[in-house]
């Protein structure tokens, strides 16, 4: 029988004497058995965080960088296995598991880019009379320890947007993966030691969750980076000691069709938006809202293509949606679709599952209440609403509590604009869907989405505070006379 991987606590692989298995969501199978850490292992690792706080901030710029460029291509180097985990453990078709692994590793090469430009300003103080002799600068300097916790979804991409920009910023960090889908996260801590991160400066914990908040409320914490669901997040929130607090969390993403837009193009992207992932993404597309004139016409064109997807094992590269994460989750998603259409809307296409598959669904004419449109729906489906005049859709797609990101396809650069000033976001794509997202891109959410923003040069911005440097050339003067400085 293998052995169960270890947890990594401050750099050193720990075996613990609970274990716990993951499981394929897809057919049961066996992933792995891994290290389940409790209070004494999280405790250790926040210490030896805490002690490594004075190595990281002393590492200099240059390598850092080297070692986020050489965890980078290791990410490259091992791409098939790492595919072949998220394949497995988080049910993710191959072809989205293969993204994903890339996006990873590009996320850790920007990073490597970002660890070299924390640069500051240079501040004329002699402004008044008080400040005659003096010149300022504005540095950055790391916050101290961090604590990243991330969710199922991308258990790889979203864990690098937490390690890449700490080891840039100079930070010590513990890791907090999902225990659903802990592997990945904890390969990418192997490669991240291999790389040359100074050991006690990096834990990798798949605890639970009363053990994350338990870390999240220690003052050791100086910043919390979460991803996951809003309940989660704005508690966190309250608990936490950390000084800064970055919450990247879901919403209902809308996107607004106008008659004027290319509609085809419109249609395509609205279902890779809808679907990719299985839709577990926290800027799925979800809410489509259509101009009136075109809407019979978009809904055609949006089941046609729905009907056309792939669904089942997610290892077979022609799939293109695969398992939810859990029955629960597939429970939850089957039961709003069917509240739904009980409430009045109608169903395009789909609406059934099978264990954890969701057959790919489309909805239409759906009430704003119904929790299809209010609250995440976090699975392969998506709403369709018409609306009458642009005024009505900025308003449709405004009223929501989240703000994450919204999509608008129309030509008329007043509407633009318009939208712009109206619709309560973190990001707006324009001419595309929500779910667009690079990873260089600030990314975060307003509302009840989030605060902070996530893309490595903005999360090291995250991890860092503003320390203001004063020289006075008046005390650098020797006795001697000589202007030099000492």
């Amino acid at each position: 029988m293998e052995q169960p991987m270890p947890c990594i606590v401050g750099g050193v692989r720990e075996t613990c004497g609970n274990t716990f298995e993951v499981r394929s969501p897809y057919d049961g199978s066996l992933v792995a058995s891994v290290c389940r850490p409790g209070r004494h292992e999280c405790g250790e690792a926040l210490a030896r965080a805490a002690g490594a706080c004075g190595e990281m901030a002393t590492l200099p710029a240059y390598r850092r960088a080297e070692i986020l460029s050489c965890l980078g291509r290791a990410i490259e180097d091992h791409s098939d296995e790492l595919a072949d985990i998220l394949v497995r453990e988080v049910g993710k078709p191959r072809k989205f598991a293969e993204a994903e692994v890339m996006r990873a590793a590009s996320t850790i090469l920007l990073t490597a880019e970002e660890a070299t430009r924390c640069e500051g300003d240079i501040l004329p103080l002699d402004r008044d009379a008080a400040a005659d002799g003096r010149t300022g600068f504005l540095t950055r300097v790391p916050a101290g320890v961090v604590l990243g916790i991330t969710p199922f979804n991308f258990p790889l991409n979203l864990a690098c947007h937490k390690l890449g920009p700490a080891i840039a910023a100079g930070c010590p960090i513990v890791l907090k993966p999902s225990t659903a889908t802990p592997v990945a996260t904890l390969l990418l801590g192997e490669m991240a030691l291999d790389a040359g991160v100074p050991p006690a400066a990096l834990s990798v914990l798949p605890c639970t969750a009363e053990d994350a908040e338990w870390m999240a409320k220690d003052p050791r914490v100086a910043v919390l980076s979460f991803t996951g669901s809003p309940s989660v997040g704005w508690h966190l929130k309250r608990a936490t000691a950390a000084r800064h607090v970055a919450l990247e969390l879901g919403g209902n993403a809308a996107v607004i069709v106008h008659s004027d837009a290319p509609l085809e193009y419109a249609a395509e992207r609205i279902v890779q938006g809808g679907y990719s992932n299985s839709g577990q993404v926290c800027i799925s597309t979800q809410r489509v809202l259509v101009h009136r004139p075109v809407y019979d016409h978009l809904c055609d064109m949006v089941v046609r293509r729905v009907a056309g997807l792939v669904t089942g094992d997610p290892a077979d590269p022609a799939t293109d949606v695969g398992p939810l994460i859990s029955e629960w989750a597939a429970e939850t998603a089957e039961k709003k679709i069917r509240d739904a259409v009980g409430g009045g809307a109608e169903l395009l296409c789909g609406g059934t599952r099978e264990g954890r598959m969701v057959v790919p669904t489309v909805l239409g004419m759906a009430t704003a209440g119904a929790a299809v449109c209010a609250t995440e729906l976090f699975a392969p489906a998506v709403v369709l609403l018409p609306y009458e005049t642009w005024d009505e859709a900025l308003a449709m797609a405004a009223d929501t509590p989240y703000g994450l990101q919204a999509g608008i396809f129309t030509n008329d650069m007043d509407r633009i604009m318009e939208a712009v000033r109206c619709i309560p976001v973190g990001g707006l794509m324009v001419g595309d869907i929500p779910t667009f997202r690079t990873d260089a891109m600030p990314y975060g959410g307003v509302r009840l989405s989030g605060m902070g923003r996530e893309g490595p040069r903005y999360a090291i911005r995250e991890m860092t505070e503003e320390k203001l440097v004063v020289l006075n050339r008046h005390g650098l003067r020797r006795g001697t006379g000589e202007d030099r400085f000492i």
